[in-house]
């Protein structure tokens, strides 16, 4: 009995599926209103991913950042010069560098509207603890200019941030001496300057925002974080790298993914109703054909298998078309969000085969939400009044 009503199954199927061309119109609905949903809810996820992946990837477990005790970002910390001697001199410390972390505005290439662009004043040490970063255009500022370097993706996002272009920052000019990467972490959506003149020319004299430490191992940081934290004299706190910024990109991802997936719920509804009507059209279409073969023998159970196998396909190939649209036009596509601190963060779009998994499988139970009311509909059709046309 099983086996029969598998070969039924398989038969009504594959009658289904040649006789889809005949409807090419009306199953197009179905599988570009699927695609869409899928599309937008790959790129969306893929943004996020991009972002905290900018991020993440530019923390590591051997290199710590101190800030101001309270302070949530760079932007809202302060260290007096004591202290960072203090600092370090620690157990655990290899290298220091002293940064200010200010920013400054320009408009964007995109928009022409003007946006926070980091700029970043360093000791010379901040090259050695960061060896990821390096000079591809250009050169590296020199000490005692007003001479800049800007990451790649600052480059690209920023209007008038190119090799040898003269920017004015508070009153004062300044030359961009060369460009640099560094692996695709959030340090490319800056500029960076030597130390003592960033803090001359945004009257900051004496004053640092941060602390970038280089640690001995990195079972040193649990004891060193203690260390600083117990200090009467100290008012700072340290973070590992990696749990800096995994703290930065939790707010906006999370929101993103949030955003991504009510936009993505709201479209599926409709894409849904686009299917239920489909399929019940094509049902509808097909009311004779479905009494002959029940007439002839066939099951409820093939037909509505039949049904179900059709809507599947047609939203597998919405899937897969939504997530080949966002693969080709997202995927290594840069752009820019407010990241902490209210700074933008040049990152690029990750299309990820988990992402694309995930659409796939939206498409798939959207197609079977879509097909199973008519599917269920045409088995229970009377075979009598069916015959008729009605």
């Amino acid at each position: 009995m099983a086996l029969r009503s598998q070969r039924q199954i398989v038969e009504i199927t594959l009658m289904n599926l040649r006789n889809v061309a005949s409807r090419l119109a009306a199953s197009s609905v179905i599988v570009v209103g699927i695609a869409g949903v899928v599309g937008v809810l790959v790129a969306l996820l893929s943004m996020a991913i991009g972002f905290r992946t900018a991020l993440e990837s530019t923390g590591r477990p051997d290199r710590a950042v101190v800030l101001r005790g309270g302070s949530n970002g760079e932007l809202s910390s302060g260290i007096g010069t004591d202290a960072a001697a203090i600092v370090a001199s620690m157990e655990g410390v290899a290298e220091t560098s002293a940064e200010l972390f200010t920013i400054a505005d320009v408009p964007k290439r995109s928009s022409g509207s003007p946006a926070n662009l980091v700029v970043r004043g360093v000791q010379a040490s901040a090259f050695s603890i960061r060896p990821e970063l390096r000079i591809v255009e250009g050169r590296t500022f020199a000490t005692g200019k007003r001479e800049l370097i800007a990451g790649r993706g600052a480059s690209k996002e920023f209007a008038g941030i190119d090799l040898g272009a003269h920017v004015a920052f508070r009153d004062s000019d300044w030359t961009i001496v060369g460009i640099f990467e560094s692996g695709g972490t959030s340090s490319e959506s800056e500029l960076w300057t030597d130390l003592p003149v960033a803090q001359t020319a945004f009257r900051r004299a004496g004053s640092i925002s941060t602390m970038r430490l280089r640690l001995t191992s990195t079972d040193a940081a649990a004891p060193l974080a203690a260390r600083i934290a117990g200090d009467p004299r100290l008012d700072l706190q340290l973070k590992t790298e990696p749990e800096y910024y995994a703290t930065q990109a939790e707010d906006l991802t999370t929101l993103i993914t949030r955003f991504g997936y009510l936009v993505a719920t709201i479209m599926a509804i409709g894409a849904v109703f686009a299917a239920l009507n489909t399929m019940y059209s094509a049902v509808s279409a097909r009311t004779v054909e479905i009494a002959t073969l029940r007439a002839l023998g066939f099951g409820g159970t093939p037909v509505v298998a039949s049904v179900m196998v059709e809507a599947l396909l047609l939203g597998l190939a919405g899937g897969a078309l939504g997530a080949l649209f966002s693969y080709l036009v997202y995927n290594g596509a840069t752009t820019s969000t407010l990241g902490g601190g209210f700074t933008q963060v040049a990152f690029a779009f990750h299309v990820t085969p988990q992402l694309v998994a995930k659409g796939v499988i939206w498409s798939i139970s959207l197609g079977a939400v879509g097909g199973l009311l008519p599917a269920i509909r045409a088995a229970r059709m009377p075979i009598t009044a069916a015959l008729r046309g009605e």
